[in-house]
């Protein structure tokens, strides 16, 4: 069939949905999981120093751009994925379970070249070992005997009571937790579905208390912002207009601090919301019932991390909180400032009217001096026509002519004056 052109992402977006595959896994086996943190750079490291490890063993090194390799090495097999903040390395390998109890059982960490393992880029965030086991008798009973801490030991039945799950949520001695799976009459593929919910499980665990440093430090940083902001608004309360501009300039710099602090929080916190619900969804997967005496992991989880789950919350919403409260006093400042500057506006603009009103008295006193100026100088005028005029016969005197044309000179000239301002008004 003949296809349209495909969008240059569908081949990427389709094949997300097959991302980070299980693995089909069978008792006996042992794992070991690291999840080591670091910002691209060092995720890109890692991807050279897995590349290392196949040529060393002859093998392909992974494509570029992958973000999920795993490959057989011989005497073990290593899974490496690629997150957004971290990496994580999965060995495993099978081994004999007849001594398991009497000492420590081997791990798959222990097979991996141990120079090449040390040089892992980036920072331990968390490290399992993780067996899984067929379900003989004495096994339970073996996992309290220095293999787990009996008294932080928690446990469930999963995968519809074929399974058991086992763990103390405690680093021991090697610096790794441990974890023991007892699967009888389980598939190969349902195991290592179980398997890598477990190691998610654990991950995310981890992920997401990432968040409660941060939220301890905001802690801190917001309790100084919320007294500042307080005394700022009693500040503002009993402020004079001289000392408004200040209180707004602080005002500004707390805001611009408290958005900043937002700003570097913000996606650390989102990450740790978005990682708690993942640990909720794959306890949720993996379907827990009881075990007589035990706590359920989920249980163990829910209650050891709602503290910092809620902390993390708190945190946020005390950012925002803040946030507002910073807008809305920000604001009301403003207002008062626009206020007692538009009223500062008025009084100026009455200071120019009643100026402009002197100003239009000084105009009418100066035109009635004009007046009387222009008119002596016209009479004076024509007082010399009067002179000459008589000299050739005019019948009256000059004083008299003068006399006679004062008035008359006078109100020409006002006339004129008052056309002038009304020609000028009209343009105007």
């Amino acid at each position: 069939m003949a296809m349209p052109p495909a969008h240059p992402q569908r081949v990427v977006l389709h094949n997300e949905i097959h991302a980070r595959p299980p693995e089909a896994m069978s008792a006996p086996l042992a794992l070991s999981h690291l999840v080591m943190a670091g910002d691209a750079a060092m995720r890109e490291a890692s991807r050279a120093h897995l590349a290392a490890l196949l040529r060393d063993h002859h093998l392909p090194e992974p494509a570029p751009g992958a973000v999920h390799v795993r490959m057989e090495l011989g005497g073990f097999r290593v899974r490496w994925e690629l997150h957004t903040e971290f990496v994580t390395w999965t060995f495993s390998r099978a081994f004999d379970p007849a001594a398991f109890g009497e000492h420590a059982p081997p791990t798959a960490a222990q097979a991996v070249p141990q120079d090449w393992l040390a040089a892992l880029p980036g920072q331990c965030l968390a490290a399992l070992n993780l067996w899984v086991l067929p379900a003989p008798e004495g096994v339970q009973q073996a996992l309290t005997r220095g293999l787990l801490h009996e008294e932080t030991l928690v446990g469930s039945r999963v995968v519809e009571g074929k399974g058991e799950v086992f763990t103390d949520f405690a680093i021991h001695a090697d610096g790794c937790s441990r974890m023991v799976l007892l699967v009888d009459g389980v598939s190969a593929r349902r195991t290592g579905r179980l398997v890598q919910r477990l190691l998610e499980i654990d991950t995310y665990r981890m992920a997401a208390l990432l968040g409660l440093p941060a939220a301890r430090e905001s802690a801190a940083l917001l309790g100084v912002a919320e007294a500042e902001l307080a005394g700022l608004a009693e500040a503002i309360r009993l402020a004079g207009r001289d000392q408004e501009p200040q209180l707004l300039d602080r005002l500004t710099r707390l805001a611009g601090q408290v958005e900043s602090h937002y700003a570097a929080t913000h996606s650390r916190f989102s990450a740790s919301a978005a990682y708690f619900e993942l640990v909720d969804r794959r306890l949720a997967d993996i379907a827990e019932t009881k075990l007589d005496g035990l706590q359920t992991l989920g249980e163990f989880i829910d209650r050891r991390l709602s503290p910092a789950r809620a902390t993390c919350a708190w945190a946020v919403r005390r950012q925002d909180a803040l946030s507002q409260r910073v807008s809305r006093i920000s604001n009301l400042l403003r207002t008062r400032v626009e206020i007692e500057q538009q009223q500062s506006s008025q009084a100026l603009l009455a200071a120019m009217n009643r100026r402009q009103d002197l100003q239009l008295k000084l105009q009418a006193t100066v035109e009635g001096l004009s007046v009387a100026a222009i008119t002596y100088y016209i009479v004076g005028l024509v007082s010399y026509l009067a002179k000459g005029a008589h000299a050739i016969g005019w019948p009256f005197s000059a004083e008299a002519t003068a006399a006679c044309a004062i008035p008359v000179v006078a109100f020409a000239v006002w006339l004129s004056l008052r056309r002038l301002h009304a020609r000028l008004l009209g343009h105007s």
